[in-house]
């Protein structure tokens, strides 16, 4: 008897799941979300459309999962080069500097942002999520939340140490910092710069230190 069951995930072709994300990507940075289409996908990977079909949903699906994708390896780069201490991969550094530590982070998040590889596929998800409210909470617990929470435990890290206002709310200290960064990348209000980055921090620490 022929096995005539969907092919799962496991058994999906490495190659051409690679060579989906890349044209996703790609394609989105060079036309835009709106003139991005499955086939057009397709075509670039050198695959059929019901190859992509069989596997996502929509379009929104693939470009989800082909950025979660590169945030993942890029992750996994940054893990392999960065020697600043032994927390695992994607945690913000604890080096006893805290003004150094986010400036460090936040400077990299600025490098990410100004990135056009990353910048058309995040502003892709960005808008889509909005209509899409299933799509924006995928987006958000996948990758949003979990980086999120790298800045929560190095603020909590930093109330243990008495350097920020333990009757600080951690989550609110964090968006103090990354809140005015994403609003200027999304709206474009100014560029964004290592300087900028290093302002936010000086600013948000004065905000947050201990209280005499």
């Amino acid at each position: 008897m022929s096995d005539t069951k969907a092919p799962d995930a496991s058994r999906r072709s490495e190659r051409s799941r690679r060579a989906i994300f890349d044209a996703a990507l790609a394609l989105v940075s060079e036309a835009g979300y709106a003139k991005t289409t499955i086939e057009g996908i397709a075509a670039r990977a050198g695959v059929g459309k019901q190859t992509i079909y069989r596997w996502w949903p929509s379009k929104a699906a693939v470009l989800l999962d082909a950025f979660l994708d590169l945030a993942a390896r890029a992750n996994e780069a940054a893990g392999h080069e960065d020697a600043r201490g032994g927390e695992g991969a994607g945690e913000i550094p604890d080096t006893g500097d805290l003004a150094a530590d986010l400036r460090y982070v936040l400077r990299a998040t600025v490098d990410e942002m100004n990135n056009p590889a990353f910048d058309a596929p995040t502003r892709a998800l960005a808008a889509e999520g909005i209509v899409d409210p299933e799509l924006g909470a995928r987006f958000t617990e996948a990758l949003l939340e979990p980086q999120l929470q790298y800045y929560v435990r190095r603020i909590e890290a930093a109330q243990a140490a008495d350097d920020v206002d333990p009757g600080v709310d951690p989550r609110i200290a964090v968006e103090l910092l990354v809140g005015p960064l994403h609003h200027r990348w999304l709206h474009r209000t100014l560029p964004l710069t290592h300087a900028y980055a290093d302002s936010l921090v000086d600013l948000a620490l004065r905000g947050l230190a201990p209280r005499a």
